[in-house]
């Protein structure tokens, strides 16, 4: 039954949790401070090292970056960048020495390498005042993968690829004779047996000594590489393979072999790398489990480690491989086969002391090692070995690691080693912000590096300083570029603070390095079973998206490889009792244990009730007897994400439904009056605690002072301590982010309690939407298809009203005509126009805006007219006429209304910040309060959505037998087939949550179950249905058949109406199509595609069609003519030639088609070119005459169209137009006077009718 838990200091919840959780959730959003704070401390001293030291190209000068150090104060705080429009950076500085080995001088010195974006606490960074995330990529680890495939013969064929981060891939693969093949960085293959020559084993029998008589190997001796038997011969293959076309040598073969893999500047694995391919390629886990065909013995002690003909365990494999054993022979049926490995093994087997004291992590190569120990006496083993650490860990590969690969080749086909699963998340990884800005930094200063050496090349090497020869433009180029432009630098999502959460702990498959949407197959979108408490198997995006966006389980954290691990509890193996010891595993590791759930019983001393235990085994679920059981899961919700983990009976509905309702979640607008919800699942105080949103005491101490906007605490010395509160800020998805006081002076307070609510949280709880009694019914129609219907109440109580902050800009530029000015003196604008602005022509704060109002008065300069002598005179005389200025001022959009709640000017004289060109510049934010409407979307938590089809007076509502009136209708036909039961669950167990005064907290997987939710209901006095009798709220009838009524929470989501709904008559159209633009941003029309165009024809409807065909759409001037009949009450006259028809000719004439086009009565029909043929009269000679003869001839002569005439004899005009038919030219001066409202002397400007070039919008 339900226990009371504290959530923070202000709510208590009642738990159905039936599990003891032994673990805090880790910090939500540590996936980016970690990996910030590590690039800051080790990545970028890395990157250092491996561009350390720079020399120039005769060896003289040595440039080395010896240390660097970043700013402990940003230049900006985090408010002042966000209003100004700066980055939140600090100063970095680089300490540079400079040899000159010559004269034997050194020179150091600091140089600043440019501003560094920093990290704010909360996670986020801040480029030119908007606040971005990068999200967290998951690619593929560099590392060595092997994969079967099965040929027509039904023959396994094998192939392997060693991926390294950065540098050439070898690719291998055999083929259905048994040949084995190597591709070197995509080329053309080649035997496997030439690369293996090239490194060094050139005869025959050195390949048998090295990899055993394997018939594969045999086989591409004989057939594969019969003409190249030694080294010499395998390096000048290679480099005519590699360079075709180019002489080969030996010692150019050698030179491009040791670029392409040996170089450690062109060839990086990374630590992971490392790891990962001497896990892959050590002895230890091939030779486990498989039959030793010698006896073998510790080459130093002589100890026996495995017998002959004995199964060797894994502890045995480890042991042999970490005594330097490197080749292994096992008898697999009556064959003996061979196992090299790639010659890693543990150094702390080989060293007196610990080789982490030495900086050494992983396991060493063990050749190099032992070298190093015979060359140096044992007190200098421990410098020897820090100096050699590269050599000991190299991050490039060696020969032994290309043997060890094509070993592991040979032994898959009997069954040693085994093939990898490249969706498995032992083979994928996250890179972090820390990496991916290190890769940049890293393409950054390889830049810098040649511009060092050609600076080093042109400078007299005596008197050059350290400072000429760094620019730092290419580092801080590269960084700018990354943070402004790259696919995972994202402006932020924040709607709401679980959006803004989530956004953070985001991982992607998308972006450079990693997949394209397009070629993403179904298995990498998948649900893998390694997703297991490390992705969550929800929530991720409908659409092309799907699978490649994953969000990070609640308690999984990354490793220093940048594996995801699962956490878990240990199961003490003697006793099989559950310990609170805590592991943390990767996914390979994972899958050599038993794991039981967190939802298995057990007794008070942690041993399991149940003798057999449900386990998870790779992809499997076992049945196992306890003894088996390795470890247990921490939590039942660890395996899904925070929005996940944020469903009620989340284990009752269907996934599809609860991937709809994790991503809806982060769609909920803040609303006026936050209210947490009644059946919340404990998660909430955590997800507003961790997102940064609300208040929280950095001291221990009492409260002081409390206002509106601030926050005084009196810490235990007497010092006073300011908490500044956020008022109505605009967000980046134009939500208001609003912060109010939840602490009263003289409360005492601990560090990270909670002293303000934020936006969409109450009581320091998420809280996304409203408690609204809802009942499942149907009412005449009104919730058909998901609608909802809803009370008038919610309206009138402001239950579901929010605010919304738009933000204006207006800029004051310099231009070529003379400077632009914000003022109040506006040509042609009435006073009421102005009534608002102030002496400056800005808008007051509080002043109530519409559509078209304006916001900032603004003049631009027009182009002066070349003056005649007469005009000259006359401005000399009679002083300067008015500058010639047109009305450039801001205002508010079609559309949009508010209040002005905040003006912000910026200029020149007060040291703003301003881009180049511009003089002042004023933002305006207006704010609207939008009550819930009709045609906004409303949702639950479980996916069920709907839009407000009605908004119903109380009066009218369906009524409980009480009297109360319900909020909102829903209809019962959304659960059935949608399968998403919680909502029901939810409703029942709201309901007597109400009744009892209780909130509910009811974990995913770990919540109330059907017998929980009869008793809490028959604890509350309500029927243990949950059913009620429901009146018609119109007739005070009751309604024939009981009705499910309870509490639902229920959202108001981002998609509103007031942003959707939009309506055009006159506006831009497309350059060639001269079709109206579409979509709301560029005041579009509608689009009538082609299935609406064959309604009309089936309905015979021909004038409408041709009206939308014509006039409505690209009929130039036939909608001009319309627009000047509508005007003037006339009838509009027939349509002309649409204007696609046109283009239509054009784009066959430019097939080289000669196109006419002849009317019903066999004439033809005159295309004009130009719109200017048609809007204006003709551009031709008047011809005058005075004889038809006269005429005629004449008109030959000019071989004209169209034609204006003046003459004496004007019958003949007449008679000209029986006969010639011309188009009517239009006189497009002519037309526009005619136009209403139009003043004469500013008409282009006023009436924006679209024949203006700068008026037509391109689409």
């Amino acid at each position: 039954m339900a226990h009371e838990v504290q959530m923070g200091k202000l709510r208590k919840r009642m738990s159905f949790s039936r599990i003891d959780e032994v673990l805090d959730m880790p910090n939500l959003i540590e996936v980016q401070k970690n990996s910030y704070r590590r690039f800051l401390e080790e990545d970028f001293r890395e990157v250092l090292n491996d561009v350390s030291p720079i020399t120039d190209y005769s060896e003289n000068l040595v440039l080395e970056f010896v240390d660097y150090a970043l700013d402990k104060t940003p230049k900006n705080s985090v408010e002042r960048c966000k209003e100004r429009d700066l980055t939140y950076a600090a100063p970095l500085k680089v300490f540079v020495r400079l040899k000159n080995r010559e004269t034997g001088e050194i020179k150091e010195s600091e140089v600043f390498m440019g501003d560094f974006p920093l990290m704010t606490e909360h996670g986020t960074f801040i480029i030119n005042g908007a606040e971005r995330v990068i999200v967290s990529q998951l690619v593929r680890s560099p590392g060595v993968y092997y994969t079967k495939q099965i040929d027509k013969a039904g023959k396994e064929l094998f192939s392997g690829q060693i991926i390294p981060n950065r540098g050439a891939w070898i690719e291998f693969e055999t083929d259905s004779n048994d040949g084995l093949w190597v591709r070197i960085d995509r080329a053309r293959k080649l035997p496997v047996t030439v690369i293996l020559r090239a490194l060094g084993y050139g005869t025959d029998e050195q390949l048998y000594d090295l990899l055993g008589e394997d018939e594969r190997l045999v086989a591409t001796i004989t057939h594969g590489d019969a003409n190249i038997k030694s080294e010499t011969d395998a390096l000048i293959e290679i480099y005519r393979r590699q360079k075709p076309g180019e002489p080969p040598t030996e010692e150019g073969a050698r030179v491009l072999l040791r670029n392409l893999f040996f170089d450690p500047k062109r060839y990086d694995l990374m630590r992971v790398g490392r790891y990962k391919y001497n896990k892959k390629l050590g002895v230890a886990d091939r030779i486990a489990g498989q039959v030793s065909a010698e006896t073998l013995t510790h080459p130093d002690t002589g100890e026996v480690l495995v017998k002959k003909d004995a199964r060797i365990s894994e502890e045995a494999a480890l042991a042999i491989q970490n005594a330097g054993i490197n080749m292994v022979n096992l008898k697999v049926g009556d064959r003996v086969r061979r196992v090299v490995g790639n010659n890693f093994a543990d150094a702390a087997e080989h060293l007196p002391f610990d080789p982490k004291e030495c900086g050494i992590l992983e396991a060493v190569h063990l050749p190099t090692l032992k070298r190093i120990l015979e060359q140096v006496p044992e007190e200098g083993w421990k410098r020897a070995v820090t100096e050699q650490a590269q050599n000991l860990v190299p991050k490039h590969i060696i020969i032994d690691d290309v043997v060890a690969s094509i070993s592991y080749l040979l032994g898959l086909p009997h069954g040693i080693g085994s093939v990898d699963d490249i969706d498995h998340l032992g083979n994928r990884r996250l890179r972090s912000v820390g990496e991916l800005l290190q890769n940049q930094v890293r393409i950054g200063m390889s830049r810098l590096e040649r511009v060092v050496r050609e600076r080093m090349a042109i400078q007299d090497a005596n008197d050059v300083k350290p400072g000429d020869l760094i620019n730092i433009r290419p580092v801080s180029a590269a960084i700018k570029e990354f943070f402004g432009s790259s696919q995972l630098s994202q402006f932020m999502d924040q709607p709401n603070p679980l959006a803004e959460l989530t956004h953070k702990r985001r991982l992607s498959a998308l972006g450079p390095g990693g997949l394209n949407r397009d070629r993403a197959g179904m298995e990498v979108r998948d649900v893998h079973y390694s997703h297991y408490a490390r992705i969550c198997p929800i929530e991720t995006p409908e659409g092309p998206n799907i699978g490649l966006i994953g969000s990070l389980a609640t308690y999984a954290r990354i490793n220093e490889y940048g594996f995801i691990e699962a956490t878990y509890r240990r199961v003490d193996p003697k006793t099989h009792r559950v310990t609170d010891e805590i592991v943390y595993m990767t996914a390979d590791e994972e899958d050599k244990y038993h794991i039981a759930q967190a939802l298995e019983p057990l007794n008070e001393d942690g041993s399991f009730v149940n003798d057999l235990i449900t386990v998870r085994w790779r992809e499997e679920v076992l049945r196992v007897p306890r003894e088996m059981v390795d470890y247990i899961d921490v939590s039942s919700k660890q395996l899904v994400s925070v929005a996940t983990s944020m469903i009620p009976f989340l284990e009752n509905d269907d996934a599809n439904r609860a991937l709809m309702g994790s991503n809806m979640q982060r769609q909920a607008v803040p609303l006026l009056i936050p209210e947490a919800p009644i059946v919340g699942t404990g998660m909430e105080y955590k997800a507003a605690y961790d997102s940064g949103v609300v208040l929280l005491s950095k001291h221990e101490g009492t409260v002081d002072a409390v206002s509106a906007d601030e926050i005084v605490v009196r810490d235990g010395l007497g010092e006073r301590h300011s908490y500044k509160l956020v008022k109505f800020a605009r967000s980046n998805q134009s939500t208001c982010i609003n912060q109010r006081p939840r602490v009263n002076v003289g409360d005492t307070v601990m560090v990270g309690d909670l002293l303000a609510d934020g936006p969409a949280t109450e009581l320091g709880e998420i809280a996304l939407g409203r408690n609204v009694l809802i009942g499942f019914m149907t009412w005449e129609g009104y919730n058909y298809e998901d609608a909802v219907l809803i009370s008038e109440k919610l309206v009138k109580e402001d239950i579901y009203t929010s605010i919304h902050i738009e933000e204006y800009e207006s800029e004051a530029r310099e231009t070529k005509l003379g400077p632009e000015e914000i003022t109040r003196d506006i040509p042609n604008v009435g006073e009421e126009a102005l009534k608002d602005l102030d002496e400056f022509g800005i808008v007051r704060v509080g002043a109530e805006v519409r559509s078209g109002d304006i916001l900032v008065g603004k003049v631009t300069p027009k182009g002066e007219t070349e003056l005649t002598a007469e005009e000259r005179l006359l401005r000399a005389i009679f002083g300067e006429k008015a500058r010639e200025v047109r009305d450039t001022s801001l205002k508010v959009p079609h559309g949009e209304s508010g209040i002005v709640v905040d003006v912000k000017l910026f200029t020149r004289e007060n040291k703003d910040e301003l881009s180049p060109g511009v003089n002042q510049m004023v933002r305006v934010y207006i704010a609207q309060k939008r009550k819930i409407s009709v045609g906004d979307k409303m949702a639950g938590r479980h996916g069920n959505k709907g839009v407000v089809s009605r908004i119903l007076p109380e009066a009218d509502m369906p009524f409980l037998p009480d009297g109360t009136p319900l909020d909102i209708v829903l209809n019962p036909l959304g659960v059935p087939s949608r399968m998403n039961l919680g909502q029901v669950l939810e409703v029942h167990l709201g309901m007597a949550a109400k009744q009892l005064g209780w909130h509910i907290a009811t974990p995913v997987f770990d919540g109330a179950n059907e017998k929980d939710i009869e008793d809490t209901l028959e604890q509350a006095g309500l029927s243990r249905d949950g059913k009620t009798i429901l009146y018609d709220g119109r007739t005070g009838e009751p309604f024939e058949n009981k009705v499910t009524v309870g509490y639902m929470y229920y959202l108001k989501l981002h998609h509103l109406v007031d942003d959707k709904m939009h309506a055009r008559s006159t506006g831009p159209y497309s350059l060639v199509t001269q079709q109206p633009l579409g979509g709301k941003a560029q005041f579009g029309g509608q689009r009538f595609g082609e299935m609406e165009v064959w309604a009309l024809e089936a309905y015979g409807a021909a004038n409408t069609l041709q009206e939308i065909l014509t006039v409505k759409s690209d009929d130039v001037v036939g909608r001009v003519k319309a627009y000047e009949s509508i005007v003037k009450g006339n009838s509009i006259p027939t349509p002309g030639i649409p204007e696609s028809f046109k283009v239509l000719i054009k784009e066959l004439q430019a097939l080289s088609l000669d196109i006419k086009v002849w009317g019903d009565n066999q004439e033809q029909i005159i295309i004009r070119e130009f719109e200017d043929d048609e809007l204006q009269m003709p551009r031709v000679p008047t011809v005058e005459a005075e004889s038809q003869e006269e005429m005629a001839a004449k008109l030959d002569e000019l071989d004209v169209d169209a034609i204006s005439l003046s003459m004496d004899d004007l019958s003949l005009a007449d008679e000209l137009e029986d006969t010639q038919k011309p188009a009517a030219p239009v006189n497009r001066q002519a037309l526009l006077d005619e136009d209403s409202g139009a003043e004469d002397d500013d008409l282009d400007d006023d009436l924006e009718l679209d024949f203006d070039d700068d008026d037509i919008e391109i689409e």
